[in-house]
């Protein structure tokens, strides 16, 4: 009789205290999530695409923040299992996705509208919804959801 070996895998969620920002309470504006942001990543300085999502939970207090990917010059892939799987391992009520253009120039491409709308779709049926989605720049950002295209 064969044997088969099964492997058990158990993810564990640690807070750990790493240091104290000047963060909001609570996301409650664009203003707020991208002032996070460029506090908690320093995505503005970046030579390089970076996208991530701020993990908030009930109240919108930022509970983790997750780089999903880091891109080239002027792009990078995003799927939407690796965005959803850090909300899901948080136990996210929403989430804020962000990426920032090292050109400095914070006008939404169409990859971009095309992939937050993907986002926004599978949000919906994973029951994460995503808040927004900021845009980076060297000193201003974009909000797509102030744009209307959420």
């Amino acid at each position: 009789m064969k044997r088969i070996q099964v492997v058990f895998e158990k993810v564990v969620l640690v807070r750990e205290k790493l240091g104290r920002y000047d963060l909001p309470r609570k996301i409650a504006s664009p203003e707020d999530a991208y002032r996070s942001v460029i506090t908690l990543t320093n995505a503005q300085e970046e030579a390089q695409e970076v996208f991530g999502v701020l993990i908030l939970n009930t109240k919108n207090k930022i509970v983790a923040v997750h780089e999903i990917s880091r891109g080239v010059l002027n792009g990078s892939l995003v799927h939407p299992r690796e965005v959803f799987k850090p909300a899901v391992l948080h136990n996210a009520a929403s989430i804020i996705c962000f990426h920032n253009h090292p050109s400095g120039d914070t006008k939404p491409s169409k990859d971009d509208i095309e992939t937050t709308k993907r986002l926004v779709e599978a949000g919906k049926i994973m029951g994460i919804e995503i808040l927004d989605h900021i845009i980076v720049g060297e000193e201003d950002y974009a909000s797509l959801k102030e744009r209307g295209v959420m």
